[in-house]
């Protein structure tokens, strides 16, 4: 695999694994310098290591996205060598069960991660991307946030947080040259996917995956590359009209369900 022309400073959250891997790979072939941030250090460095054996530019970071001291802190750091121009924010995690199926415990644990580590994120880069006046910043939201889904009430209260703080971020700063979207997936074929039918159906999988993929009408689950395709062309100069605006990518399952 070549890498092609040049280019910019891209971090992506939850880079170790799944999307956020993918995300990595995908913005690598572009030139960019990939900062890769995960919980997990191995994961991330593994990331790396790919990136690098095809010709890329990587650096791997350990950081938990909801710690608001050791974000800055991050960011900081990685600012006195770095301006990033492009910060996906994409590490989050899920939770199934309906109002009473959700402790007080998992609705913090969902909003300190996929709510606040999206406003620490942000708050990192901001005002270094206001004073070189441009930047990109892209969201990871849900279909959960634009739609009823069963089971899903803590999770699609974060991801609807995410869809609205990227309106307000776009508005906020279309003066300073920073373009902010987010991408709502359907299902995706990920670890995540494989483990969850593995912990609650492992009688089963093969059945059970089966129904899921055939709940986006297009008949199967996407794929961490055609998500990953989606955020490189948001984070292009080809996007460059695009700011304030949300993208399922979905199998249909927003629009054709029913």
């Amino acid at each position: 695999m070549t890498i092609k022309n040049k280019t910019k400073i891209a971090l992506i959250t939850g880079g170790g694994s799944g999307i956020g891997k993918s995300i990595c790979l995908r913005l690598a072939l572009k030139q960019h310098k990939i900062l890769v941030v995960d919980l997990n250090l191995e994961a991330a460095q593994e990331t790396v290591d790919e990136i690098e054996n095809q010709g890329g530019i990587a650096e791997a970071y350990a950081a938990d996205v909801s710690n608001n001291q050791q974000i800055l802190a991050l960011f900081k750091n990685i600012k006195e060598e770095h301006t990033i121009d492009i910060l996906i924010n994409n590490a989050g995690i899920a939770h199934i069960g309906n109002i009473e199926q959700t402790k007080e415990s998992d609705l913090d644990r969902l909003y300190n991660v996929n709510v606040k580590g999206v406003y620490n994120c942000i708050s990192g880069v901001i005002d270094a991307m206001k004073a070189q006046k441009s930047g990109v910043i892209i969201n990871m939201a849900s279909v959960a946030a634009s739609v009823g889904i069963a089971e899903r009430f803590a999770y699609s209260m974060t991801k609807g947080a995410v869809l609205t703080m990227t309106y307000s971020v776009a508005k906020d700063y279309l003066a300073d040259g920073i373009r902010c979207n987010c991408i709502s997936p359907g299902r995706v074929h990920t670890p995540f996917v494989d483990n969850f039918l593995e912990k609650n159906y492992a009688d089963n999988k093969a059945e059970m995956f089966e129904k899921l993929s055939k709940s986006q009408p297009i008949g199967r689950m996407g794929t961490p590359d055609e998500i990953a395709a989606l955020v490189d062309y948001l984070s292009s100069e080809e996007a460059a009209f695009i700011t304030g605006s949300n993208f399922p990518i979905d199998g249909g399952f927003v629009t054709l369900n029913n």
